[in-house]
């Protein structure tokens, strides 16, 4: 004959996880209601001029921008209607796009900096003279992968 044993008092009740899905979903919620995506706010008015061949740059991981334009009506009582030069959410002059460029160069990893790309934001109705001087200010600090920010043009010519 076989014995049967009663099993002791040392079993413990297992965990209820009915409630789990709820408990994932609120801290899903909870996450997307509060995460604003960073973006920086435009000081200057730009207004891209408008082209037919364009290409998307991908990965956006590496592209940083230099937005030129006249600046807002709420800062050409201080900066005045001359075109500047943003970067990232402040006005800048020409000799701090050195350290810009190399601020975004530490960001990432030094395999991709060599695919790092300039994107310039330029005003349509900027002159080219403060375009040149931040071209030659990126040749300066070696920064050749450059390209113009542009709108499709709906009507072909």
């Amino acid at each position: 004959m076989s014995k049967f044993r009663k099993k002791q008092g040392n079993d413990k009740p297992e965990i209820s996880t009915a409630s789990l899905p709820d408990i994932i979903f609120m801290l899903l919620f909870f996450f997307m209601v509060v995460t604003v995506m960073k973006e920086n706010p435009l000081k200057v008015d730009v207004i891209v001029p408008t082209a037919t061949e364009l290409e998307k740059l991908e990965p956006k991981s590496l592209v940083h921008y230099i937005y030129v334009g006249k600046p807002k009506p709420q800062f050409e009582r201080i900066y005045g209607t001359a075109p500047r030069i943003q970067l990232n959410d402040a006005f800048a002059e020409k000799a701090e796009i050195a350290g810009f460029i190399q601020l975004e160069r530490g960001k990432v990893s030094e395999a991709e900096r060599d695919f790092l790309t300039t994107s310039l934001r330029v005003d349509k109705a900027a002159t080219m003279g403060i375009v040149s001087d931040v071209k030659t200010e990126l040749r300066k600090v070696n920064q050749l992968r450059v390209n113009y920010s542009s709108s499709i043009r709906t009507d072909k010519l």
